[in-house]
C-alpha cells in the first residue's frame, strides 16, 4: 500500500553473510518497522549488479519518524540488530515527500509489485524547480508510459538524503527493465524540452536499477 512519504534505504552486507542479513532483515528488521504506526508497507530489492540491498518503506507522513514508537525501535536496537548495523556498508537513506503519481491507463494489478524498480535522483535549483517539474510530468513521464513495460511513475520532493545531496527523486516501476532501452524511453530522452534542460549545468541525473525480492510487508490488522 502506497503512503505519502517513503523512507528509500540502502545497505551491503560484507561478503560471506549475505544469507544471515537477508533473514535478520526479513525477520526482524521490516517487522519492527511495520508494527509503528503509520508504516503502510516496505518492499525490498536488490541492486544487479553487486551486492546492494534496498528497501522502500511506505508512510502516513515524515511524522512517523518523530513518533515515541519509532524512536523505541530506531534508539533500543537488539544485540542482533546492533552487530548488523555495524558491519554493512553503502548505507543510503533518503526520505522524500510524494508530489505527484502517473500511471499507465490501462494498468491492471498493483504496480508497487512491478518486478523493476528504476530510481532517478536529480538536485534541482530552487529557481529551475517549477520548470524542472513542469516538464517531467508533463511531458517525460507521459512519454514513458507509451511503453508497455512503465507502469507507473511516483514524483518525491526529498526532505532528507544521504549521501547525495538531491532534491527530487522519481520512483519508476517497470515489469520489464527492457523498458529502460526502448524507442519510447529514447525519445522521451531526446526531446527538445529534455535537451534543453540537459545543457543547464546543474542537470545531472543519478540512475539506479534494482530487482524486486520476494512479497512486500504490511502492518498486521
Amino acid at each position: 500500500m502506497a503512503g505519502e512519504t517513503i523512507l528509500f534505504s540502502e545497505m551491503t552486507p560484507g561478503p560471506g553473510w549475505e544469507d544471515e542479513f537477508n533473514a535478520w532483515y526479513d525477520s526482524e528488521h521490516i517487522p519492527l518497522r511495520m508494527a509503528v504506526p503509520g508504516f503502510r508497507g516496505a518492499q525490498r530489492y536488490r541492486r544487479k549488479e553487486d551486492s546492494k540491498y534496498l528497501a522502500v518503506y511506505e508512510m502516513d507522513s515524515q511524522e512517523v519518524l518523530l513518533t515515541e514508537a519509532y524512536r523505541r525501535v530506531k534508539e533500543e536496537p537488539s544485540a542482533l540488530t546492533r552487530r548488523m548495523l555495524s558491519s554493512v556498508s553503502g548505507f543510503s537513506r533518503y526520505i522524500a515527500n510524494q508530489t505527484g503519481v502517473q500511471r499507465r491507463a490501462d494498468l491492471s494489478g498493483d504496480p508497487l509489485e512491478a518486478p523493476v524498480l528504476y530510481a532517478l535522483f536529480s538536485q534541482v535549483p530552487e529557481n529551475c524547480r517549477a520548470e524542472f517539474e513542469d516538464w517531467y510530468a508533463g511531458e517525460h513521464v507521459p512519454a514513458l508510459l507509451k511503453n508497455e513495460s512503465w507502469l507507473m511513475c511516483r514524483q518525491f520532493s526529498v526532505a532528507v538524503c544521504e549521501p547525495w545531496e538531491v532534491t527530487h527523486l522519481g520512483l519508476h516501476y517497470l515489469r520489464d527493465e527492457n523498458a529502460l532501452a526502448s524507442p519510447e524511453r529514447e525519445e522521451a530522452l531526446t526531446s527538445e524540452w529534455r535537451t534543453r534542460l540537459s545543457g543547464e549545468s546543474w542537470f545531472e541525473e543519478k540512475e539506479l536499477v534494482f530487482e524486486r525480492m520476494g512479497a512486500g510487508f504490511h502492518p498486521k490488522t
